[in-house]
Formats: C-alpha cells, structure tokens, sequence
C-alpha cells in the first residue's frame, strides 16, 4: 500500500520537499487549501481522501473541534515533536518512516501519534530514526 502524505502550512515548503525527495507522495496545504483554511476543515477534506496529516503543532489534540474533525474523518494525525530547524525534523521523520509504517500498519484511524527525535546519544543505534508514540485515543 502506498500512503499518501499532506503537510500543514506550519511545516514550510522544504519539509514536504525533503519527503518527497526520499520518495514519498507528498501534498502541500498550500497545493489544496487557502492559507487562512481552518485546520477542522482541511483535517475533514484529507480524511476524506484518506492522505495521512503531518503538523508541528502539539495543541491540535486539545481543541475540541480540530479533535472532533480528526475523529469524524477518521484522520491520521502525526505530530513531529521537537525545536529544531524542519529540514532537521523533515530527515528524521523519512528515518523514521520504517517505525511509522510499521505502526500505522497496528492502528487503525481516527488517530494521532507523535514522531519524535532520537535522543542525543541514540542516533547512531537507530540510524538517525526517531520514536512513535500513540497520543490519541489515550492507551
């Protein structure tokens, strides 16, 4: 199966670049929505299209109708968790991509996860891949 991406606007453009260069089919926000489109509103249009959501933010969860969007859609949410330059987290993400296949391959949608960095000193055991975690539904 080949899974399709979409990546929030809060990511920028090179992010999305850096996925599609590792081979990945990748979709822009700005390719499909206005800049200014609600996140409930683009989250119930992906899910529709069954594309897989990448967004930095980490509050998304806890707004009742971004969540209620995420649900109602059966949406797949990663959140790429850490303060670094996205081309830095965009790297580790396509590393991490064999972890996140194999965990969308155990849980179904709606669902959101968060992909996180290798901790300092684990890069090399992991190959620069990060860690995915299930966030919602709570475990």
């Amino acid at each position: 199966m080949r899974r399709e991406y979409f990546t929030d606007r809060n990511l920028g453009r090179q992010f999305a670049l850096i996925l599609a260069d590792a081979g990945l089919t990748v979709h822009r926000h700005d390719e499909h929505f206005a800049h200014d489109t609600k996140d409930d509103e683009w989250l119930t249009a992906i899910g529709k299209c069954g594309w897989i959501a990448i967004t930095h933010d980490q509050r998304i969860r806890y707004k009742p109708n971004e969540l209620r969007a995420v649900v109602e859609a059966s949406v797949t949410l990663l959140v790429v968790i850490g303060k670094a330059p996205f081309p830095e987290l965009a790297t580790t993400f396509v590393r991490t991509v064999p972890a996140i296949e194999t965990f969308l391959a155990r849980h179904q949608p709606p669902l959101i996860a968060k992909i996180y960095r290798p901790s300092p000193g684990h890069t090399d055991k992991r190959d620069g891949a990060g860690k995915v975690d299930i966030w919602y539904p709570p475990q």
